[in-house]
């Protein structure tokens, strides 16, 4: 997370497996070069703050995690919630929703 917030795409993209998928805002993307791309787009289409409001880990690999973001982005305020599933301990598959 420190990573993509410091728009250091190489080491952010590193916490990904190499067939990861991330679904996000209607898209999905698949494999290092497409997330990649969307961490590039994420990391820099709006400007914003985020703050992490629960987290939790539902089993041995699925992690829950909410965050409250607040920028300059349609509506300006947002609670998305990020679901993790892990492999080896690196994401295997991302999908962030409100």
């Amino acid at each position: 997370m420190k990573a993509h917030h410091a728009h250091d795409t190489p080491t952010a993209v590193t916490a990904f497996t190499g067939d990861a998928m991330v679904i996000d805002d209607g898209g999905t993307y698949e494999g290092t070069a497409a997330i990649e791309g969307w961490l590039d787009r994420a990391a820099t289409e709006f400007t914003y703050t985020i703050r992490l409001t629960d987290a939790q880990q539902t089993d041995t690999t699925h992690y829950l995690a909410t965050h409250h973001l607040e920028g300059n982005f349609p509506g300006g305020t947002i609670d998305l919630r990020y679901q993790f599933t892990l492999r080896d301990d690196l994401i295997e598959r991302l999908v962030i929703e409100p």
